[in-house]
């Protein structure tokens, strides 16, 4: 049976407390740390009048080559944003992201992390990736990240797959024609109380400090 490696890290700003956990989805294994980590505290601001006019949202997967979504570009689940995309150092090109849903699990999703787990909340965002200029972009993979009400991260790092919920995907090595797309979902996690309404692409240097975020 193969194994899935999985693991867990939570930051609770009031505390000043960092957790991780790091096991398999039979052992649930963990240990702690001494250091904690937000998963994002930048803010949004408004892209200048310089910037490059947003690409129209659409509620479905096709964009136009050459055309990209602004940094800071807020969008509705079901929207697509058209990216400039460069997956390690020798892979680049455009990429089409619609998030399809965002979903909140139950806690028993996460049993597979052990104690570390309790009181936090799973959510699942789903979403589709287009090859938009049929550039190789083959076993690449894309990611994304839970936002709450206040635009800020939620403070829980979390990777790992619940089957037949929530499993992440890569790019297939057929990933390198226009129009080739895959579907896949990132598995995020809150403390009780943060509820998750959207989520953000900042992968990019051209969003990192302004995302492009989805919303309920």
């Amino acid at each position: 049976m193969r194994k899935r490696r999985i693991t867990l890290a939570a930051a609770v700003a009031a505390l000043g407390l960092g957790l991780t956990a790091c096991g398999d989805t039979e052992s649930g294994a963990a240990q702690s740390t001494d250091t904690a980590k937000s998963e994002s505290n930048s803010t949004s601001a408004s892209p200048t009048s310089s910037e490059a006019p947003a690409t129209e949202a659409k509620p479905s997967g096709g964009a136009a080559s050459g055309e990209t979504t602004a940094p800071g570009t807020e969008l509705k689940v079901g929207e697509t944003a058209t990216v400039p995309f460069t997956y390690g150092t020798e892979k680049s090109g455009t990429i089409a992201i619609t998030v399809t849903a965002i979903e909140q699990g139950d806690s028993a999703d996460l049993a597979a992390f052990g104690d570390r787990a309790k009181g936090l909340v799973p959510y699942f965002i789903k979403f589709k990736v287009e090859n938009v200029e049929g550039t190789d972009l083959s076993y690449s993979s894309v990611r994304l990240r839970a936002t709450a009400a206040d635009g800020r991260g939620t403070g829980v790092v979390i990777s790992g797959d619940v089957e037949g919920k929530c499993e992440s995907e890569t790019a297939s090595r057929d990933f390198t024609t226009a129009g080739a797309s895959y579907e896949s979902c990132a598995l995020q996690a809150s403390s009780e109380g943060i509820e998750v309404v959207g989520a953000e692409f900042s992968d990019s240097d051209d969003y990192l400090d302004d995302p492009i975020v989805w919303t309920k």
